[in-house]
Parts: C-alpha cells; sequence; structure tokens
C-alpha cells in the first residue's frame, strides 16, 4: 500500500480545501467538489456536509476511488471507509480544530456527519 510523504500531508493539511473528483461508474471522474480535509497523523480524512445525501460522497463511496487536488499535490486516491469510534473522534476534533473560525453553521454539521468519514489512501 502507498503511504503520503510528509510533504504531501503537509500541503494537503495546510490547505483550506481539497478538491474531491470520485470516479463514477462510467469511469469518468465527478466533477471536482471543493471539502474540507483534515489530518490525523499519517492520514487524512474528509467528511460531507451534507451527510449521506451528498452527491459526492454518494459516489465516492459506491466507487472506493477518485481523485484528489489540493495544496498543489494531485494524486489517484482509494477511499477508505471509518467506522472506528476512536478515529471520529479524533477527526471531530481535528475539524473543530482547523475550521472553528468559520463557525458552528459549518463546522457542526461536519462533527456530526461522522457516517460519512473517509480515509483517502493514496494510490
Amino acid at each position: 500500500m502507498t503511504s503520503w510523504t510528509s510533504d504531501e500531508l503537509d500541503r494537503i493539511a495546510d490547505a483550506d480545501e481539497l478538491e474531491m473528483a470520485p470516479l463514477r461508474r462510467d469511469g469518468t471522474l465527478h466533477k471536482p467538489v471543493p471539502i474540507w480535509v483534515v489530518r490525523d497523523g499519517d492520514d487524512l480524512y474528509v467528511r460531507s456536509l451534507r451527510g449521506t445525501d451528498g452527491g459526492w460522497w454518494r459516489t465516492a463511496r459506491a466507487s472506493h476511488a477518485g481523485h484528489i487536488r489540493s495544496g498543489g499535490v494531485d494524486k489517484d486516491v482509494t477511499f477508505a471507509e471509518v467506522n472506528d469510534p476512536g478515529t471520529n473522534d479524533r477527526v471531530d476534533a481535528a475539524y473543530r480544530s482547523k475550521y472553528g473560525r468559520f463557525g458552528g453553521a459549518y463546522v457542526d454539521p461536519m462533527v456530526a456527519a461522522r457516517a460519512t468519514t473517509l480515509r483517502l489512501v493514496p494510490r
């Protein structure tokens, strides 16, 4: 399995947004969508602000593959579902820490969207 370099982790984690383009069933990429990304150790995580109704999330969950762009990093990724409560607790804290300046109207829905947590695994 491929892993992120320290430079890639830093650059993506330092960026406010990540462009997410999940792979559709027909093999084409979904139109890139800007989303928030957080880091926990050597892993990167995303969630859907719209919860399980989010179009990009449904596509990513179905294909488990796509492409991301953030902080000058351009990479094909695998989307791994996260069900571990401890990991989700740390991701909650990372969202609050990184994006708290935007207020609860945005951060609270991201924290509430735990069921949509995906780990980005480079390919």
